[in-house]
């Protein structure tokens, strides 16, 4: 019997996985951490503290469970994508991560976007440049913080940063590299020649390989840390949303998989290399046999329940928010809620976008800002799962992840904004088992990649099925009819 261990490294918390080659989930642990938001529009994070609050939950899965952590036999790993991590020559820290939330590189976007344009690179890069990632924000920082931008040696993304930690080594993979909009999508490589043409200094960027293959082993010093033992293999890993693909058991074409977490993806895989032309959706490597995922993302879903309930409600409890919204008829009786809290990505890549409630009436009470806003996220994600059909891409079926998959009103709200049956798996955390599966696969635990998923990948009986199509239509479509009223420059 061989244990596996998952690592998600999330927005809100870095969560850890022990697997049973045999017997499936053995425990997940999990510590929080806050993002810190020094000024209007940025949003950064400490890895010292990922890394702190990593060891934290390694400690308290190696005290409940001693014997399947001993037989860790390899390391996979997920994280939240698009960040900037820097370091100098010594592997030490210069700055804070700028996170895939932040919004200060506004300029550098605009001026990466008309140079994409100008030299035709769209096939290149097959995404729109936007605040928070990473390619931006470098170049904020050369600009903004020439000091430190002097003294980097590697660029990482966030997950990179815990297995080089973890094994001494830097390195990343495809499928953050391709996130972070310096990439050349169709040859799975750095994109050089759009780099230096910004004056980026092709040295600062990692190794970069598939992200099954082994990039290196646990040292002596992380086992003094974590616990685990030295030796122990380590994969380069992948980001979450590709990882959340395997742990849903979604490695081939035909269905879609709706995330709803801190912010909001809609996802499907592709066997090839296929973007949208009018780049209102994001194409990304895929972290499985060469594969590539399409997805529409939005900033502010969990989130902005959250928002909600810690700024307006004031609830402790996001089952009484599920239980209340439960209460009011879909469509929320006329309540609106455009989602747009920190500007928006997919499919209207508007940084300046802003939130709303419209239609509020004294017969409106909380119950009605609740489901208002649970619909609000669904229709912003409903708006990149068309863009996926046009392509022909989103397949009959969606299986839903994420905080709001607990919630059986948002799984049938799902299910009736999109027209398609909704499906939850049993396994929670879905990234971390997509970690730990990866993993076996690269390190031979695993045959392939339908072994682990046919016995591990299990979903719940109950189906979601749509109501018959009409019900949230006329909602959407004056839910679309907001934003484009209200936008800045109209």
């Amino acid at each position: 019997m061989a244990s596996i261990l998952g690592i998600d490294l999330g927005t809100s918390s870095v969560k850890v996985m022990l697997l049973d080659t045999e017997k499936g989930v053995v425990k997940t642990e999990a510590s929080s951490y806050d993002v810190e938001i020094p000024a209007l529009g940025y949003a950064q994070q400490s890895p010292k503290e990922w890394w702190e609050c990593l060891c934290k939950s390694l400690q308290a899965l190696k005290e409940k469970h001693p014997g399947p952590f001993e037989k860790i036999q390899a390391i996979g790993l997920s994280g939240q994508m698009h960040g900037l991590v820097l370091t100098d020559k010594k592997g030490e820290i210069l700055r804070p991560a700028i996170l895939w939330l932040d919004q200060r590189s506004g300029a550098e976007c605009h001026e990466i976007m008309e140079r994409v344009k100008q030299e035709g690179w769209e096939e290149i890069l097959q995404n729109r440049v936007f605040p928070g990632f990473a390619f931006p924000s470098l170049l904020w920082v050369k600009r903004q913080e020439p000091e430190i931008y002097q003294n980097i040696h590697k660029l990482m993304q966030p997950k990179d940063y815990i297995r080089y930690r973890l094994t001494g080594e830097i390195g990343t993979e495809v499928s953050d590299a391709s996130a972070s909009l310096m990439f050349d999508l169709s040859q799975r490589k750095w994109a050089y020649s759009v780099t230096e043409a910004f004056g980026l200094d092709g040295r600062l960027f990692p190794e970069c390989r598939e992200s099954w293959e082994i990039a290196g082993y646990v040292t002596k010093k992380a086992q003094e840390e974590t616990g685990i033992k030295a030796g122990v293999p380590v994969i380069y890993g992948a980001g979450d949303q590709p990882c959340q693909s395997i742990g849903n058991g979604v490695f081939q074409e035909g269905r879609a998989i709706c995330n709803i977490g801190t912010g909001g993806q809609i996802s499907v895989y592709s066997e090839t290399d296929r973007y949208d032309k009018q780049l209102r959706t994001n194409t990304f490597c895929h972290c499985y046999h060469k594969a590539y995922t399409v997805f529409g993302a939005m900033l502010c879903a969990g989130m902005a329940l959250k928002w909600l309930k810690n700024n307006l409600l004031w609830e402790n409890s996001f089952q009484v928010l599920s239980q209340k919204a439960g209460t009011v008829p879909p469509g929320s009786e006329g309540v609106l809620f455009l989602p747009y809290l920190a500007g928006e990505r997919t499919p209207h890549m508007d940084p300046k976008a802003k939130g709303m409630f419209y239609g509020l009436q004294l017969c409106h009470g909380r119950e009605h800002l609740i489901r208002a806003v649970m619909e609000g996220i669904t229709f912003g994600l409903k708006d990149s799962l068309d863009i996926l059909e046009e392509m022909g891409m989103a397949g009959d079926q969606i299986i839903a992840s994420g905080g709001a998959s607990v919630s059986p009103v948002w799984l049938q709200m799902q299910a009736d904004i999109f027209q398609k049956e909704v499906r939850v798996c049993t396994v929670k955390e879905q990234a971390c088992l997509g970690a730990c599966i990866l993993a076996g696969v690269g390190t031979g635990l695993f045959s392939d990649i339908q072994e682990p998923c046919r016995r591990f990948v299990k979903y719940e009986d109950k189906i979601y099925r749509p109501e018959p199509e009409g019900i949230y239509q006329k909602y959407h479509e004056k839910f679309q009819e907001l934003y484009e009223r209200n936008k800045e420059g109209k």
